[in-house]
């Protein structure tokens, strides 16, 4: 397996990291994935999950809030899963990434209040109006989104969803390169 580590010597600073598992579509590789942080007590921020761009294999990207040092050991725990073709990490600068949350908010809010100004100064959008509610999307970063729901929260938020980051590489490497360098 080969792993990819970030060049910084600073180790021992708390920060968030961006964890890309690619993997053959196995059940309760996921379970068994998570079994390694939980045994390490360590929390999962954010998990999202699927396909990649090479067929068969899926991709897991997760967030964790550690040191460099514990992401260090605990990707060389995920490689030794059978299933695991390769994982890494990432630091926030060296990631393109997303998510997307989705607000509840009944129809009557519209008519009596600025919530469509609200959602269109904070580049959201409309993704269906009902009778009885309407659903806005807002794809950014967690704190575009959470300042997005406190806005909202006077008005009556039913229901707020947000995803797990997904996350690409900045730099131009991609999966069909490392899997190529496994090979050799």
């Amino acid at each position: 397996m080969a792993t990819i580590y970030s060049d910084d010597s600073n180790t021992d600073v708390m920060q968030a990291f961006t964890l890309s598992i690619f993997t053959e579509n196995h059940s309760g590789l996921l379970y068994r994935v998570t079994q390694i942080f939980t045994r390490r007590k360590i929390n999962i921020d954010s998990i999202a999950a699927s396909q990649s761009e090479v067929k068969g294999v899926y991709r897991y990207t997760l967030v964790v809030e550690e040191t460099e040092e514990t992401v260090r050991k605990l990707i060389t725990q995920i490689e030794k899963q059978i299933e695991v073709l390769v994982a890494f990490y990432s630091k926030v600068d060296e990631i393109v990434y997303q998510e997307i949350a989705l607000y509840k908010l009944r129809t009557e809010t519209l008519t009596s209040t600025n919530v469509e100004k609200i959602v269109r100064d904070n580049n959201a959008r409309f993704l269906t109006v009902d009778k009885k509610f309407c659903v806005v999307e807002k794809t950014g970063h967690k704190e575009e989104t959470e300042e997005l729901f406190n806005k909202l929260e006077p008005f009556g938020v039913q229901e707020f969803v947000r995803s797990g980051r997904i996350a690409v590489l900045k730099e131009e490497k991609n999966l069909s390169t490392y899997l190529k360098e496994l090979e050799n």
